[in-house]
């Protein structure tokens, strides 16, 4: 009985999150989203939940498993609570007892779409929970009953979509942006971990609360009182960044932030805000970067449950390099050992202001489950032909990605897999970001640019 009401607790906060993140509806969402996902999660609790265990919590990969106790205490964080047991608390405060419980036997009922969830047959074998207290509906036939709850819960929520019809037609009060005031600081030139001192003016917002979003998605936005002039940030990982001066929902002034790596930065992601970061030396010889068994060993990375998350990150300015005329090179390696998982991802991502372009590498049997991504332009496995991103990783596997116009097209071992056609208008290249779980090296890396070399 307790893992069904868990269930019913976890799908509703699952929901929660979806809200918040605003990327649309889970069943469409990528590794791409996921990922979007995990880096917000990190932002705003300080706890990296990967996206395995995202996948897993969402039914996208089959998982036998209640999720731990650490993991729903961090998308409880996450969704606006203390930790998963005021969830669950705040969520049985939301109705009476009768009226919530009903919910709940509603919930464990549906017929929730998740590939191989262990919430599925959870939730579709539930039994109902047992009334909390007496109604008058306790004498009627199960359809009458039935009838009766979905009444209770339309004629509870009519006020409610009441007000919101009413507040959405309120007329959204135009701010003068003059009147605000909003820059950034680096406190060091570059590399990472940089703080970041945020300076601004907002005294004229009266009533209204001031917030400052460090990145481009405004859901991960932070109060600030609005008589201070100061709110300062730690970046732990480069890249670039829009950041953003609000009042209420509405932005003012936004500017470019772009933290940049100086040279190269090996890292490996930990459930906690601040990564481990591998030292030049140890990854770095010459053209070649590689976080190899002892080195994680020596950092007690490896013998871990999942694989380490490791990536090598190089973030700059690029002059005149722009995703509509470049030719991208590299060779990947991810060799596998025994904690690699039976579908190892690599991902290669070309950081774009406002923009980034993620290219997928895997075994030749795990080309089902890819994401291809690209100025705008998403596909999936699922409904087109990506095997060509499939590959002997542990083997060195050549990767060529060329934009010209609105073309984008990749080459894996020297084949064409893919061909794009973004929508995203054109923009500067300011870094590149390499993905391995476990293991992994990169060599002879660099941008063609007409007769422009940029080797990193």
């Amino acid at each position: 009985m307790e893992n069904n009401t868990d269930n019913y607790y976890i799908r509703l906060c699952l929901q929660q999150v979806e809200t918040k993140l605003k990327r649309g509806c889970s069943t469409e969402w990528t590794t791409y989203d996921f990922d979007k996902l995990s880096v917000e999660i990190q932002e705003a609790t300080g706890v990296s939940l990967s996206v395995t265990t995202l996948k897993r919590l969402w039914g996208k990969l089959s998982y036998q498993h209640m999720p731990a106790m650490t993991t729903l205490n961090t998308i409880a964080r996450f969704a606006g609570y203390e930790d998963w047991r005021d969830f669950k608390q705040q969520s049985q405060a939301d109705l009476p007892v009768a009226e919530n419980t009903a919910a709940e036997n509603h919930l464990l009922k549906e017929n929730i779409s998740t590939a191989g969830h262990p919430l599925k047959e959870s939730l579709s074998t539930a039994t109902p929970l047992p009334e909390q207290q007496p109604s008058a509906a306790a004498h009627l036939p199960q359809q009458d009953k039935k009838r009766w709850r979905y009444a209770w819960l339309i004629l509870l929520l009519l006020p409610v979509a009441g007000a919101f019809f009413l507040w959405g037609r309120q007329p959204v009060k135009k701010i003068n942006a003059a009147a605000y005031q909003f820059s950034s600081n680096k406190m060091v030139t570059e590399g990472v971990p940089n703080s970041v001192v945020f300076n601004y003016d907002a005294v004229a917002a009266g009533d209204d609360t001031v917030f400052i979003a460090q990145t481009w998605d405004i859901s991960r936005k932070v109060a600030v009182p609005k008589d201070k002039h100061q709110y300062s940030a730690i970046y732990y990982i480069p890249g670039y960044f829009k950041a953003k001066l609000m009042v209420g929902e509405q932005i003012v002034k936004t500017h470019d932030l772009l933290i940049t790596s100086g040279g190269w930065v090996a890292l490996c992601e930990k459930p906690s805000r601040v990564p481990v970061y591998f030292k030049k030396h140890e990854f770095q010889r010459d053209s070649m970067l590689s976080v190899d068994v002892p080195l994680l060993q020596q950092y007690y990375l490896y013998d871990r449950p999942e694989p380490a998350p490791i990536r090598f990150v190089n973030v700059q300015d690029m002059g005149s390099l722009r995703n509509d005329h470049f030719v991208f090179e590299t060779m990947v390696k991810n060799p596998k050992n025994d904690k690699s998982a039976a579908c190892q991802l690599v991902q290669v991502l070309l950081l774009c202001k406002d923009d980034v372009i993620v290219v997928p590498l895997c075994p030749k049997g795990c080309v089902g489950d890819l994401q291809l991504y690209g100025r705008g332009k998403g596909v999936s496995s699922k409904d087109a032909d990506l095997s060509g991103f499939g590959c002997d990783l542990d083997n060195w596997v050549p990767l060529k990605v060329e934009g010209k116009g609105r073309k984008l097209r990749f080459w894996v071992n020297g084949e064409m897999a893919y061909e794009l056609d973004c929508p995203n208008a054109a923009t500067d290249i300011v870094g590149l970001q390499c993905r391995f779980f476990g293991p992994g090296a990169i060599k002879n890396t660099r941008f063609i640019q007409d007769d422009r070399v940029l080797a990193l």
